[in-house]
């Protein structure tokens, strides 16, 4: 299965996590972003009627469209089709990344404009562009911001959320070759001056899907920012990368997940631009690009279906469990790697890539459950870590200390009279200095109970 920009080496985790844990400025900014989008969605969620029962809906839409991809994609494919527009399926990044330079070099395109998109990250588009001579420049403020720092997003929704507006105004200076001030007003100002010419001149606008509706053959974004219809505006080509779940039948169901979109990313009951494209620009129309591609990616995504993680297509990309998970909001998403982060990055990552190519993923959770709690269309995301670790062990992929150890467990703790001995040890180590070996690491960092002398099974 290809990874592309998704792959992590054993270890990195752990090595991201415990640089950003000693980073107290990062700390306070997580801290601060992830807290007010937890709050939000409280509220936003407090307002709905019975929002049980709209998660349930949108749970149900979710799980009855992936039963059925292949018809709802093949209907999407037919009705864009018959308006203008162009699919391409893709089954590898690589597969995808050649469809879009293909149209760039067809088009003859020197710059393109880009629109938020987690699936041109996953690909790693940017660097293919470069390498034919287009510039792609991020159109969103978060991806815009990140990528003059040369790094990658850290939050699917606030892809800057650990930048200060000073690191931002030094980034701008740059570019500006002047001192650009650390009010907020000013570097907005200063953003608008710098991305308008782009919008302006760009050759191809590049964007992501929040969904492709089947029904009518459109293609949906939800923006806080005006970027996303500028760039499907105004460029003669428009290309939007799709993950191939990211379809739903009709526009009744659409409106459901919009519903409980916004709410659960930032606590908005409807994002500032939510943007419907059907098909190129049509005779008499004043704008719109002259062609429109819509690129189905896969990516692994169909290895998902009818298995035990298929739930794990239902993701709307929220952020929801982002923000409310104990470990994302202490390492930040640098951790987990360049493109998914969080719970469900914790999950996906590893279904895409292969388990043993993303490790430690699995383990990047406190099984506390918040995330399966704050989930708009209910995946146990909590469980499914469970399930990923049990595949760790059966797979060989953990190391052999570490399956061997698990192993001693799990017959000790089988057997009542072995049951017996290793508490008394236990206790008996504990007086004595309490854990030896990989035990005193995993300790190091948590306050253990102690164990009373006399056991509730003695009595």
């Amino acid at each position: 299965m290809s990874g592309t920009g998704l792959s992590q080496a054993r270890g990195r985790f752990r090595a991201v996590a415990a640089e950003k844990l000693a980073d107290t400025r990062v700390q306070g900014a997580i801290d601060t972003a992830t807290g007010r989008f937890y709050t939000a969605r409280e509220k936003a969620w407090a307002e709905l009627e019975d929002v049980e029962e709209l998660r349930e809906r949108a749970r149900d839409i979710r799980t009855r469209t992936i039963d059925d991809l292949e018809r709802h994609l093949a209907d999407f494919t037919r009705t864009l089709e018959s308006r203008g527009g162009h699919v391409h399926r893709c089954t590898t990044p690589e597969e995808a990344r050649d469809v879009v330079v293909g149209i760039c070099r067809r088009a003859n395109a020197k710059l393109a404009v880009k629109s938020k998109s987690m699936a041109s990250e996953e690909i790693k588009l940017n660097d293919a562009l470069a390498e034919i001579g287009v510039k792609a420049v991020e159109g969103d403020l978060g991806e815009y911001i990140i990528q003059l720092a040369g790094e990658h997003p850290k939050h699917i929704i606030a892809p800057a959320l650990e930048k200060t507006a000073g690191e931002v105004a030094e980034l701008f200076s740059a570019v500006e070759g002047r001192k650009v001030s650390s009010d907020l007003v000013e570097l907005q100002r200063t953003a608008r001056l710098q991305l308008r010419n782009v919008f302006l001149t760009a050759d191809v606008g590049i964007t992501g899907a929040n969904f492709g509706v089947a029904e009518t053959g459109s293609i949906c974004l939800v923006t806080n920012e005006g970027n996303g219809r500028m760039a499907t505006s105004l460029p003669r080509v428009h290309i939007a990368l799709m993950g191939m779940e990211r379809v739903v039948p009709t526009l009744a169901e659409l409106a459901v997940l919009l519903k409980l979109l916004a709410r659960s990313a930032t606590g908005q009951r409807l994002s500032s631009y939510t943007t419907l494209v059907t098909g190129p620009r049509r005779a008499g129309e004043t704008d719109g690009p002259e062609e429109l591609h819509v690129v189905i990616l896969d990516n692994g995504r169909s290895q998902l279906l009818g298995g035990r993680y298929r739930e794990m297509l239902n993701c709307i990309r929220c952020g929801a469990c982002l923000n409310v998970c104990p470990v994302y909001r202490k390492t930040g998403g640098g951790a987990y790697g360049p493109v998914y982060s969080g719970p469900m990055g914790a999950v996906l990552v590893p279904l895409l890539v292969g388990l043993e190519r993303a490790p430690d993923h699995p383990h990047a959770s406190s099984l506390c459950g918040a995330c399966t709690a704050a989930c708009p269309v209910k995946i146990p995301l909590h469980e499914l870590l469970l399930e990923l670790r049990r595949d760790l062990v059966a797979e060989g992929v953990a190391p052999l200390r570490e399956r061997l150890a698990f192993w001693a467990w799990s017959a000790a703790w089988s057997r009542p009279w072995a049951y017996r001995v290793s508490t008394r040890a236990a206790r008996l180590g504990q007086r004595f200095g309490g854990l030896v070996g990989p035990g005193r690491t995993w300790a190091a960092g948590r306050e253990l109970p102690s164990l009373v002398s006399r056991r509730f099974r003695d009595r």
